[in-house]
């Protein structure tokens, strides 16, 4: 008697082949194969689950440049040995120059949508009473019909971001303005987290204590993230988000 295909391949499945290993481990690889290269090309690298694994570079503190060498011409006094004017103080203004900004970001959005459309109709044609169209029903020559739509929609956001992070100005403008970039890394038990932040202050807008408020920071960027086993826990899977991805519902 011949045995069933599912008999047939659950005897390939458990019979060693020549070489002593089981042929379902053989197809059991050839299932899972392709769909891991499949997943391999569609997630990029690095990104898998949509965070960086490392902190974005060009962040690095920015150092001013070497003085060029003075030429010898007897005087005593020299600019570039670190002349800060009298009623300047020491507020952050050259490359180099370390100031903190003061993070201050709130922000908070909502929208709401509604619409709402109705439409009726009705049609009434009346038979004579007499005549060869006296036998018609007027009920039956009645006809009516309508349509209507009800559709709302809210969404809201909120968001908050406080601290200080530290930059040093990268470069300075003839308007009277400075590029500043800079990080801060904090490596914990559980991972690691970092805060990038760049964008252009207003020299005058330092205070006293080389403080800016990070409203004032004009083209700001920031990014808080971070990597380790509690964001990986906080996080969808690859293999759901996988799913998602492709269900159509």
């Amino acid at each position: 008697m011949m045995d069933s295909p599912f008999e047939a391949a659950f005897t390939a499945s458990v019979t060693p082949s020549v070489d002593g290993k089981p042929l379902g481990l053989r197809l059991l690889a050839c299932l899972l194969v392709p769909p891991g290269i499949v997943l391999a090309a569609i997630l990029p690298a690095g990104h898998a689950h949509g965070r960086p694994a490392r902190p974005a570079e060009g962040f690095a503190p920015v150092l001013p440049a070497a003085p060029a060498p003075r030429a010898a011409d007897g005087a005593i006094f020299n600019v570039s040995a670190g002349y800060t004017g009298l009623v300047e103080g020491r507020r952050a203004h050259a490359v180099g120059d370390p100031l903190t900004i003061i993070l201050t970001e709130q922000l908070n959005s909502s929208k709401s949508a509604a619409a709402k459309t109705q439409k009726t109709g009705a049609f009434n044609v009346v038979p004579p009473t007499a005549g060869p169209l006296s036998f018609l029903d007027p009920n039956a020559l009645k006809a009516s019909g309508g349509s209507s739509f009800n559709g709302q929609g809210n969404a809201s956001q909120t968001s908050t971001l406080g601290g200080e992070v530290s930059v040093t100005i990268a470069e300075v403008r003839p308007n009277g303005t400075a590029l500043v970039v800079g990080e801060k890394r904090l490596l914990l038990s559980q991972g690691q987290e970092w805060v990038q932040l760049s964008g252009i202050v207003r020299l005058g807008d330092i205070d006293a204590d080389n403080r800016v408020r990070s409203t004032q920071v004009a083209d700001a960027r920031v990014t808080y993230t971070g990597n380790g086993s509690v964001g990986r826990a906080s996080r969808e899977g690859w293999l759901s988000k996988f799913f998602n991805m492709i269900s159509p519902f």
